[in-house]
């Protein structure tokens, strides 16, 4: 009997010391499984409580929401709360359409079709370019609350969904024209003068096309020319969008001072002329064609390249890559058009006042040109090349008057047609303070940022 008590005490002593070794473990596995069934009997919120929103971007930095400010969309939103209204931004891609926009944005296409409906809508709506912005307000139901898109630089299209459906209207958005005078000296090239004076490439390119008839910038350019320019620059609610007309410009090239302004008569054909009124414009181009170097010169007694013999040069080559555009030197009607022996594929064109010119070694002629065509001046009448008797390519160009030639670089020019005498006191009148602005250069208003003004329309900065 003590024995089975003995054994007995033992094995509590035992089942004692495994409990107070055990017991903790078991507690907490207790606990947790206690925890778990709460965690899973938990009851589901009712089918109508809301879900928490999700915008598309995060929040801004300095606190701001992301719902206060519209997303720049790279991808699909995500789901939203119906009922609450997101603003987007959609930039206009390559072969983009408002069809295509809709369906990427899961916006609903019978609003599309609804506001496409409303009177002379359609179009402002349906033409879209690459990098338009598109703003949209909608709900998470793709439903369009509020579109509105810019449609042209002054003007913004905005549809508002109302009442009694959409309705649109279109906002003006005036821009600001101000007059900005700068002045610079050459010591390299145009563009580079330009630049140290924060003036565009845009504008110094409209300088040198002013004066075209009577410079060449590729050959007369020197060191120590200088320029002044009175141009127009563009601002809308005070940004800087881009560079307008110049308005008047002297250039002073190797001592000799040429001068420019621009009027516009009362036909609305603007021009640009002389202090004295005489239009700057010639009948003809100097060069018709933009060159790297003019690789043969006139030359009545020339060693011919290819035929090794004493053969005149009755024209000025300029070398230009292959393809290059040959423009008409003036008005005038296509009086030949094919190969013509040593210059190749040719083009002569017959002028008023017995001018003609004539256009060899082109590559190709431009479509839809033919003998009797007429082609005003500027107009691409082919492209350089190399055909007939050329050893690299260029545009073999030439001058004649009555049959007979002279040289292209240095031939007097005829002048436009010149304004009448009732224009000539108006031209005056308007003329003398953009003179003036040349007479006494300024610097203000003060020039955007040379970057924003190469990028031309839309520069923040």
């Amino acid at each position: 009997m003590r024995r089975k008590i003995f054994g007995t005490a033992s094995i509590a002593r035992r089942f004692h010391l495994v409990m107070t070794r055990v017991g903790p473990y078991a507690a907490a596995a207790s606990a947790a499984l206690i925890l778990w069934h709460a965690a899973r009997d938990r009851p589901q919120p009712p089918a109508s409580s809301p879900a928490p929103l999700v915008y598309p971007v995060s929040a801004a930095a300095g606190g701001t929401s992301a719902a206060a400010a519209p997303a720049l969309v790279t991808a699909p939103l995500m789901t939203q709360h119906a009922g609450v209204a997101s603003t987007i931004e959609v930039i206009v891609g390559r072969n983009d359409t408002m069809d295509a926009i809709f369906k990427r944005m899961s916006l609903d296409k019978s609003d599309l079709a609804a506001i496409r409906n409303l009177p002379g809508i359609r179009q402002s709506m349906d033409y879209l370019k690459p990098g338009d912005a598109i703003r949209l307000t909608h709900l998470n139901d793709g439903a369009i609350e509020e579109l509105s898109r810019k449609v042209s630089e002054t003007q913004t299209l905005k549809v508002v969904r109302g009442d009694d459906g959409f309705a649109a209207k279109l906002i003006s958005n005036p821009v600001q024209t101000r007059i900005r005078t700068a002045a610079a000296a050459i010591d390299s090239s145009l563009f580079q003068a330009a630049e140290t004076a924060r003036i565009s490439d845009m504008v110094a390119l409209k300088l040198a096309n002013v004066f075209a008839w009577d410079i060449d910038f590729v050959l007369d350019i020197r060191s120590g020319d200088r320029f002044t320019a009175v141009y127009e620059q563009i601002y809308q609610d005070g940004k800087y969008l881009r560079d307008g007309e110049v308005l008047a410009a002297e250039f002073v090239n190797d001592g000799k001072v040429y001068r420019a302004v621009r009027y516009t008569t009362e036909e609305g054909a603007s021009g640009y002329y002389t202090p004295e009124g005489r239009p700057l414009r010639k009948a003809f181009l100097r060069a018709p064609v933009d060159f790297t170097r003019v690789s043969s010169g006139f030359n009545a007694a020339r060693l011919h390249p290819i035929l090794n013999t004493i053969r005149g040069h009755m024209g000025t080559d300029y070398a230009a890559p292959t393809g290059t555009p040959v423009h008409a030197a003036g008005d005038g009607r296509i009086s030949f058009a094919g190969v013509r022996g040593g210059y190749g594929k040719a083009i002569v064109l017959a002028h008023n006042n017995s001018v003609s010119t004539l256009y060899g070694h082109m590559s190709r002629f431009a479509k839809s040109l033919k003998v009797g065509s007429h082609v005003t001046q500027g107009e691409v009448i082919g492209y350089v090349g190399m055909t007939g008797l050329a050893t690299g390519p260029h545009l073999h160009y030439e001058y004649l008057i009555n049959g007979v030639h002279k040289n292209p670089q240095t031939v007097r020019l005829p002048g436009a047609e010149p304004l009448r005498a009732e224009s000539l006191l108006k031209f005056r009148d308007a003329a003398a303070p953009l003179l003036g602005s040349l007479e006494q250069p300024t610097q203000a208003p003060a020039a955007p940022p040379i970057a924003a003004a190469r990028r031309g329309p839309a520069a923040d900065e």
